[in-house]
């Protein structure tokens, strides 16, 4: 089996196309773009399972210790806030699975659809988008685009390696419409508007 997969991978390495393409143009539909699109993006994110916390001026950490009521490990992928597990670079993928929550800043949000964006510059380890209990998301109000047209023309795209959006925690309903959040990932996502 070897053989014929190193074919194959040979294969498509010598009939790739290398060099710049330019990428397909992609049109906005911004015609129905509100004024304040942080009040869609909290719609959005709350109509997917999503919660915003409310910001508190005077100490802007105090939402993210109040969101983590369960004890458990505890990993922080940004300076304002100190977990107390460490991502390092010999952090595997599975040493997330413990996780109960990761705290992590999005890259950008998509009003529209409540999501995040998250590479691995926010990630750390890929696996921390989905393995974790909980996330906390930090999210700056100035990176919230209007929809996936507008996201597409992020810089991420281009510079990032791995890309991923969330909207909301995981949730799935069999067929008698049970609603189950957490099946496939986390069990709750929570979103802080800052900075």
């Amino acid at each position: 089996m070897s053989g014929s997969r190193d074919a194959i991978l040979g294969a498509i390495r010598n009939n790739h196309i290398q060099g710049e393409r330019p990428r397909p143009v992609v049109p906005l539909f911004d015609q129905a773009a509100p004024v304040d699109l942080k009040a869609l993006f909290q719609k959005s994110l709350e109509r997917m399972g999503g919660k915003m916390l409310l910001p508190d001026v005077a100490d802007p950490m105090a939402p993210v210790r109040q969101a983590i009521v369960k004890p458990g490990p505890v990993v922080s992928c940004v300076p304002e806030f100190e977990g107390d597990m460490k991502i390092t670079p010999q952090t595997k993928p599975t040493d997330i699975a413990p996780v109960e929550y990761a705290v992590l800043r999005a890259a950008f949000g998509v009003a529209e659809t409540g999501s995040l964006c998250f590479t691995e510059k926010q990630l750390h380890v890929n696996t921390t988008g989905f393995l974790p209990q909980h996330l906390i998301v930090l999210l700056d109000p100035a990176q919230i685009v209007y929809n996936l047209h507008n996201a597409y023309q992020r810089p991420e795209w281009l510079q990032a390696h791995y890309a991923v959006f969330q909207s909301g925690p995981s949730a799935t309903a069999d067929i008698e419409g049970v609603l189950v959040h957490g099946a496939q990932g986390v069990r709750s996502l929570s979103v802080l508007f800052q900075l």
